[in-house]
């Protein structure tokens, strides 16, 4: 005959499966947040950090109705790096605009090719950035 308990304690804790999916989940961005950004090459996606004047690669580049030589980009606007300038990671870059529709003036419309500073750019976005921003914003009010 079986007793009632038995049957209790044979079932798993449901709060151990939650917090082993939780650590499976959180292990990645973890890891990620952890790592070192690798070296600039051509081909890799880097973000403005903050908003940045930049000088557009051809003079006299058309963003809407005026030829303008510089532009702005927006803070986090994604780039692509078309060429080093300096190889050893202290001088220019040439990169091209991903992601922007906004094509007015000032700001650069997209695969408008830029001349950026390392300074001006970051290699991987934060990923704690967004919930705090966000947090912030909820507790602020």
């Amino acid at each position: 005959m079986r007793d009632a308990d038995d049957d209790v304690r044979s079932d798993p804790p449901l709060w151990s499966i939650g917090l082993a999916v939780l650590v499976i989940l959180a292990a990645p961005l973890a890891l990620y947040s952890l790592a070192p950004s690798g070296p600039l090459r051509a081909g890799d996606t880097i973000f403005s950090h903050g908003q940045q004047r930049v000088y557009a690669a051809a003079a006299g580049t058309a963003v809407g109705l005026q030829a303008r030589e510089t532009c702005l980009l927006d803070p986090d606007t994604p780039l692509i790096i078309l060429e080093l300038q300096d190889e050893q990671e202290k001088g220019n870059l040439l990169a091209t605009v991903q992601g922007n529709s906004v094509s007015e003036w000032p700001f650069c419309p997209a695969h408008t090719q830029v001349l950026v500073s390392i300074h001006q750019i970051f290699q991987k976005p934060d990923p704690w950035d967004a919930p705090t921003r966000r947090l912030s914003w909820i507790f602020g009010k």
